[in-house]
């Protein structure tokens, strides 16, 4: 089963999500849930979903970063990105800290805002406290790409969207990007396009 993914200028994607108990956690309509948003992730195809992305405000994210998509990426952009496989797993009532707040740049973009595109500045490393599917407490300490994703996972979940933490100048269209920026880091982008006192 694949949901719709809901998209920018929804309520729901702006509300914080509720967290689950542990009976709900173990129920079969929690379980069935995890298992329609993993499908729902892939055939996006996507990184992250998080349950306020299908309509429905509760504390669940699942991730996944495949092997497939990071060999697509030039070896020297995965190393920037410390870009590495992230095999599929459950987030539930997650409580993120920051473990080290030096912020690296990269574009981002959202299934929830398809076509677009824009640097965000996340910290590079993070610790994750959550539950798993099983309802186990879990703790992961994540860095570079795979805390990004952490990150945007977690907001979501706040009611937060990466337009809200975005470096406003850089915005682009996918098409755009793709043409122009592809191939550059966030340091080339702002040579080209100066920062003003927002970005600053």
């Amino acid at each position: 089963m694949k949901f719709d993914i809901v998209q920018v200028g929804e309520a729901v994607l702006r509300r914080p999500a509720r967290t689950l108990s542990t009976a709900e956690i173990l129920g079969r309509p929690i379980q069935d849930l995890i298992a329609a948003m993993r499908d729902t992730m892939r055939a996006a195809p996507g990184v992250g979903l998080a349950a306020p992305q299908i309509g429905l405000p509760l504390q669940i994210a699942v991730i996944e970063d495949q092997p497939g998509y990071i060999e697509k990426l030039p070896p020297e952009q995965a190393a920037e990105r410390q870009r590495r496989a992230v095999p599929f797993h459950v987030v539930i009532n997650p409580k993120l800290l920051i473990e080290d707040a030096h912020p690296a740049e990269f574009f981002e973009g959202c299934l929830s805002l398809p076509g677009f595109t824009a640097i965000v500045p996340r910290a590079t490393r993070v610790r994750v406290e959550c539950l798993n599917e099983k309802a186990e407490p879990v703790v992961i300490t994540a860095e570079g790409w795979y805390a990004r994703i952490l990150q945007h996972e977690i907001d979501h979940l706040r009611g937060i969207l990466y337009i809200d933490r975005m470096r406003s100048r850089s915005f682009s269209t996918q098409e755009n990007h793709a043409q122009y920026w592809k191939d550059k880091s966030a340091a080339e982008f702002w040579r080209q396009v100066p920062p003003d006192s927002r970005d600053v």
